[in-house]
């Protein structure tokens, strides 16, 4: 479970890292122009990013699974090199995705306007901007949307139905909230990605409300994930009781 939330946090840095720069900077100078590679790049980045932390939840609902499910197994099946293999799958299918994507929205004719209506280079919001015929473009969007978002999605759903079905038969309450517990977390952050996600992508016709949306899963999911994690952990916990600035805090309040 910490190595996937490992893996999961310097995905997130690095899909903030491809948007936030470049968004702050043409919030603060008066100079809003992006390059045409420079765009492609931020969206190759941003959108492979995003399908690898897709895949990565969807590989930690199994890894829930399996700890609920088949506890007795558990190391056996989840060896280090299995962890390091799913988090490098997850990382090719959002590459080989977006290198699709990213080459037909490139191949696009595009003629003007050139004023993008998003907070980063989106494929969706690039692709109306285009002057040529973009059905076959949404439709492969559309596409490329469900097996980047909609199966590890499904894959989710399944994986928490079976894990709901073990924890009903824990005839012990103590025992209930043990097992819910080890999943709330992951459950409350794949909620917030995947309902934002899906409220973008699957309907790939760009529109003004869509950017709020947008900063939802690119800026306050990936702040609020953090928080989500630790504020469950036990670990954390004792580590933040332990810590002097919290005996500061607690006594400057007293």
């Amino acid at each position: 479970m910490y190595y996937f939330i490992s893996v999961l946090a310097a995905t997130e840095v690095i899909f903030m890292s491809a948007i936030h720069p470049r968004f702050l900077a043409s919030i603060i100078s008066a100079d809003k122009r992006i390059s045409f590679i420079g765009c492609f790049v931020q969206s190759f980045a941003a959108c492979a990013s995003g399908i690898a932390e897709s895949n990565l939840l969807a590989f930690m609902a199994i890894d829930r699974d399996l700890a609920v499910n088949r506890p007795l197994h558990y190391s056996a099946f989840m060896t280090r090199t299995v962890c390091i293999g799913l988090s490098v799958i997850s990382w090719i299918i959002g590459i080989i995705i977006m290198l699709v994507d990213t080459t037909l929205t490139a191949n696009l004719h595009f003629c003007g306007p050139n004023t993008i209506d998003n907070l980063f280079c989106d494929p969706p919001s690039l692709q109306v901007l285009a002057c040529s015929d973009i059905s076959f473009k949404n439709v492969v969007t559309v596409v490329l949307s469900i097996i980047g978002n909609g199966v590890p999605f499904c894959i989710i759903i399944a994986a928490y139905i079976r894990i709901m079905k073990t924890i009903t038969t824990i005839k012990s309450a103590v025992g209930k909230r043990k097992a819910f517990s080890t999943c709330s977390s992951h459950l409350i952050v794949a909620g917030l990605y995947y309902i934002t996600v899906s409220a973008v992508y699957f309907n790939p016709n760009s529109n003004t409300f869509k950017k709020y949306i947008t900063l939802m899963f690119t800026l306050i999911s990936p702040v609020l994930n953090p928080f989500i994690y630790t504020l469950r952990n036990k670990d954390v916990k004792k580590a933040l009781r332990k810590s002097k600035l919290l005996k500061i805090y607690l006594n400057f309040n007293h």
